[in-house]
């Protein structure tokens, strides 16, 4: 799936961290700089880059006091921090905890996530089939998208959907799409259900569930969304990506797995997202958004004014790194 883009020549996995791996791999790629992403340490590559005199960066960094790096038992972990010639962070703590063990090449810059989904308000983001679904005539009915869900999300949305007004549309993109758990969803669903795989030759418009058991278009979905719910709350780490749905300014529902997210911490504190532990918060949350539109667009609002007031990361870091 991610080798089918354009942003580079060649896409591929990074073999595992092993010192020869990390040699033959840096020997055919011959890079001139290499960045690692928020939580990848990866000490034989980071290892061999310093080796190499490669310049080494660590974008969109996040760190915690419980992370081995600030334990006495942490020397090899601090290690592998000296290998990066630079630091750009989410924020100040993380900036904090690196000065306290000696690092100073650090500076806040953000996340670069936020540039990713404000650039997705520039794309085309229709989609036929969409259009189709959440229409009911000429009206569009109100539309619930469920993305990334686990089946301890689906346990309590299915109860929702079950005894909900037929005026409600739901889409459901599940995080596994093996036909087998599939098939096991759409059969404990009492509405009209329909699956992506079977769309063509059905009238769309006459359905209450929308099943998308394909991956790649979850995103241009969340567009049609009035209110999202995402997935992956109730498990570990956590909840998955919710600031797809809030650049729309779509209020996002969530499981109460949301710690280890800034952006998740932040929009619950700001109240445009609701966590939720149980079937009464979610039937609450639903009903509120539902039936309140002051209240949905309120906190669809703080949704997109929180992703727009939080770009620039990739400007940032682009800027110290030509200079």
């Amino acid at each position: 799936v991610r080798k089918n883009n354009t942003v580079a020549d060649v896409t591929v996995y990074l073999p595992l961290d092993t010192i020869s791996n990390a040699k033959q791999f840096i020997k055919l790629v011959h890079p001139e700089m290499a960045f690692f992403i928020k939580y990848e340490y990866w000490p034989n590559y980071l290892n061999e880059l310093k080796n190499q005199n490669i310049k080494t960066y660590l974008i969109s960094g996040i760190l915690r006091e419980n992370q081995a790096f600030f334990k006495w038992y942490g020397g090899f972990y601090r290690n592998a921090l000296k290998t990066f010639d630079y630091f750009f962070v989410q924020n100040e703590s993380s900036k904090n905890l690196l000065q306290s063990i000696g690092f100073n090449n650090v500076r806040v810059s953000g996340d670069t996530r936020f540039d990713r989904v404000v650039s997705i308000l520039e794309r085309d983001n229709s989609l036929d089939f969409m259009d189709s679904f959440t229409s009911f005539g000429k009206t569009k009915r109100t539309t619930i998208v469920i993305g990334s869900s686990w089946p301890k999300d689906e346990s309590l949305l299915v109860n929702y959907i079950n005894q909900s007004s037929d005026d409600v549309k739901f889409i459901i993109a599940p995080h596994n799409i093996k036909s087998e758990q599939i098939q096991e969803l759409k059969n404990a669903i009492t509405k009209k259900t329909v699956l992506f795989s079977e769309k063509n030759n059905v009238d769309l418009s006459n359905s209450n569930v929308f099943i998308i058991d394909t991956i790649g278009i979850l995103t241009k979905i969340y567009s049609y969304a009035d209110i999202a719910y995402v997935g992956g709350g109730f498990g570990n780490p956590g909840v998955h990506n919710i600031l797809e749905p809030a650049t729309f300014g779509v209020p996002v529902v969530i499981g109460p797995n949301y710690s280890h997210f800034a952006e998740a911490t932040a929009l619950v504190n700001m109240e445009g997202c609701i966590s939720i532990q149980n079937q009464t918060q979610l039937n609450e949350a639903f009903d509120l958004l539902l039936h309140n539109e002051d209240e949905r667009l309120e906190k669809g609002h703080i949704c997109s004014t929180f992703v727009q007031m939080n770009k620039g990361a990739t400007q940032t870091i682009i800027n110290h790194i030509l200079d």
